[in-house]
């Protein structure tokens, strides 16, 4: 069975993970996290004026010791998937080909999320080790990706960007997407730009270069809220996946993201939650330079830091942390992808108090990325 990729709420039924998915659905700390989040750096060699992460950036780096130390923490702690991710490039850090090679040795599946700058530099490890490998494009062509996307000159990089991934399509053993964020932006002089007319572009190239997967996404505020966006715009996006459609099969889907669903169910900004503990805190978790938060959701606030993987090991943090810190009805007003898992997670707890859930048959192929 293969699982799909966006649907988190199954792959919490995966024998491997399961002893842990217990150990949250009881409610209280978990041995470790199934997956972590991991940034190697907060440096980024692109300046797009909408990143999300922007006031993070450039704010530290673990040394290249440290990022192996860690690589080798997250082995001793059966981690079973890392996502090296970041308010900045984890591939800008020339520890992260050390930290895919020890990660990918010890059989940890491995996600990558990039600009696609440097895929060249860190091809060899990224195809023989990365299960999948997304690259943030929101664009089909190099003028509009200038616009959103430009390096720090103010350049377009977007030649050099597909032509690495051309060069990973080719070399690769686990998945490459394209990933396309719709965008709008109000100019000094009042004028609107965008890149939504570009969808299908962007999706016809992503299966040229020999891409498994074209994923379209909405944008967050500074809050992580959904930006909603004109009713013309969001049926135009609409009319061009529809198109788009013929050119899927075997090797090559196109993905709707949860954020795309939120634009097309008109759902609004808030997203309310009637629990005040997040049980996924205790199978997931970020690890930055700034510190160790209770998820992604909450990178850079104070309020989620659970520790510091500069000075202290992963074990200990996570041994002595309370990852109940953050109160989701309170906190996590905004649209999770992970909502639905923590609904599930009640579930499966009543059903264990009940003896009525079984552990979960073995399966051909596992998605650990939970």
């Amino acid at each position: 069975m293969t699982f799909d990729r966006l649907d988190l709420v199954s792959k919490l039924y995966q024998p491997t993970g399961w002893p842990r998915i217990l150990e949250a659905a009881s409610g209280g700390p978990s041995s470790g996290p199934l997956v972590v989040d991991l940034d190697p750096t907060t440096f980024c060699d692109l300046a797009c004026p909408e990143c999300i992460s922007g006031k993070l950036l450039n704010q530290g780096r673990f040394t290249p010791e440290r990022l192996a130390e860690l690589a080798g923490e997250l082995v001793e702690m059966k981690v079973r998937a890392v996502v090296l991710i970041g308010g900045g490039e984890p591939l800008a850090h020339r520890g992260t080909r050390t930290v895919l090679r020890v990660l990918g040795e010890a059989g940890i599946a491995i996600g990558v999320v990039t600009n696609g700058t440097l895929i060249r530099q860190n091809l060899a490890e990224l195809a023989a080790y990365a299960s999948w490998v997304r690259v943030s494009v929101d664009a089909g062509t190099s003028d509009t990706y200038r616009l959103f996307r430009p390096d720090r000159k103010g350049r377009s990089v977007f030649d050099k960007v597909i032509g690495n991934m051309r060069l990973l399509a080719e070399a690769k053993q686990g998945a490459l997407g394209y990933s396309f964020l719709v965008m709008t932006r109000q100019e000094p002089d009042g004028s609107v730009v965008g890149n939504h007319h570009e969808v299908l572009r962007a999706a016809e190239l992503a299966h040229d270069i020999g891409c498994d997967y074209f994923e379209t996404k909405a944008m967050f505020d500074d809050g992580h809220h959904v930006i909603q966006v004109p009713a013309g715009i969001l049926a135009s996006v609409e009319e061009q996946l529809t198109e788009a459609q013929k050119w899927t099969g075997d090797h090559f889907e196109i993905v709707n993201s949860s954020t795309l669903t939120s634009l097309r169910t008109r759902v609004g900004p808030v997203q309310e939650k009637d629990y005040h503990r997040c049980r996924v805190a205790e199978l997931r978790t970020l690890v930055t330079p700034s510190g160790v938060y209770v998820c992604s959701y909450h990178r850079g606030n104070a309020g989620a830091r659970i520790g510091d993987a500069v000075t202290d090991s992963l074990a200990d943090i996570w041994r002595t942390s309370d990852r109940g810190i953050v109160d989701p009805s309170r906190d996590c007003r905004f649209h999770c992808a992970r909502h639905r898992s923590n609904l599930e997670l009640d579930k499966i707890r009543s059903g264990a108090a009940a003896g009525t859930v079984a552990v979960p048959e073995a399966r051909s192929e596992e998605d650990p990325f939970i």
